[in-house]
């Protein structure tokens, strides 16, 4: 049994989703089962909770094992963290916070898997959010999208709109909104679909599963921005995006970290049919 106290309103979903990956794995089978209470009240559909409102999830072994992320580095300053595909950030930085204090500094999507660095103290916190402000880090994607592109090496500029309402972003050439900058190399090309090493040089949201979108090559699995039938006769429904590598470039406390790169276990390949 797992229990968590509600800090603000919410509903039982998306509290679930930020606090417990377990349950949020398996959240309707533990809603039809009555295998979540709330105050001490069995419940058996999405709710709204109040600030002090206790959450219990009763989660079997298995569901309890079933594994949201793993530490790849940790020292007195720094942890890294490997996400799985299917785990909100938040999650991550909820299930740290049991063990040790941690300071959240960036998120990746949901359904994007790999490297995520957080802080152990404040002033840890203050320089790692520094590098990401600066552009003190390098961030390596490893994306596989549809189509063959047109380059094997290219870095593409264009300009991102947020749409808060949509919680999207839309791109275009004209210059308005955020500028962003996107580096590809070609890895391997499969089944007339493409495995892409993505170098950022610009951190905006879902800047490169838009970008890519924009470019006629979506991600593979993307629900959002991507081809829905194509989508469908690979049967996927996560996007096939992994944060591969992070390296750092502090210049204060953490100097000792500089050209550090952390980097995930996971490996991304171009998805078959037939899988």
């Amino acid at each position: 049994m797992k229990t968590y106290t509600v800090q603000e309103e919410t509903t039982l979903k998306k509290f679930t989703d930020d606090t417990c990956a377990q349950a949020s794995f398996c959240f309707r089978t533990l809603l039809k089962e009555k295998n979540i209470r709330v105050n001490g009240t069995r419940v058996r559909s999405d709710a709204v909770l109040k600030k002090g409102d206790a959450v219990q999830y009763f989660l079997t072994p298995a569901q309890e094992r079933k594994r949201a992320f793993s530490v790849i580095f940790e020292d007195e300053n720094v942890l890294a963290a490997d996400k799985e595909s299917g785990v909100n950030s938040e999650a991550v930085f909820s299930a740290l916070s049991e063990e040790r204090p941690v300071y959240f500094i960036h998120r990746l999507d949901r359904n994007t898997e790999g490297v995520m660095i957080f802080a152990k103290t404040p002033a840890a916190a203050e320089e790692l959010m520094d590098c990401f402000r600066e552009r003190k880090t390098q961030k390596i994607y490893l994306a596989a999208v549809v189509g063959r592109m047109e380059k094997r090496h290219s870095v593409e500029q264009a300009y991102l709109i947020k749409d808060e309402r949509a919680a999207a972003v839309r791109i275009t050439a004209e210059p308005r909104g955020e500028k962003i900058v996107t580096e590809y190399e070609v890895l391997e090309e499969r089944d007339g679909n493409s495995l892409l090493r993505i170098t950022l040089h610009t951190g905006k949201t879902h800047q490169i599963r838009a970008h890519l979108a924009f470019l006629g090559h979506p991600v593979l699995g993307d629900e959002k921005y991507g081809d829905s039938a194509v989508n469908r006769r690979y049967r996927l429904t996560r996007q096939r995006l992994l944060s591969k590598e992070l390296t750092l470039f502090p210049d204060g406390d953490l100097s000792y970290l500089y050209g550090k790169t952390f980097t995930s276990e996971k490996k991304l390949e171009i998805p078959s049919q037939n899988a």
